[in-house]
């Protein structure tokens, strides 16, 4: 939900978009529901997603010193 909000809160989904996905995600028993969205719905969260980055920050390496924080 965290992203969700963020999505919003940077103007990339609609005051509807982000209440339809909070919705929809808060009702989802598992991520194949969230899957599910409806299609229109589905591309807002993508389109927001890629603004973000958030693919290639999952397709990122991770950090060879990763393991060592201590903030966690």
């Amino acid at each position: 939900m965290k992203i969700i909000d963020e999505m919003f809160h940077l103007a990339l989904l609609t005051a509807e978009q982000h209440r339809q996905a909070s919705d929809w995600i808060a009702q989802a028993a598992t991520p194949d529901d969230i899957l599910r969205m409806p299609a229109p719905l589905w591309q807002a969260v993508e389109r927001a997603s890629a603004a973000m980055g958030i693919d290639d920050d999952l397709m990122r390496p991770p950090s060879l010193d990763a393991g060592d924080r201590t903030d966690a």
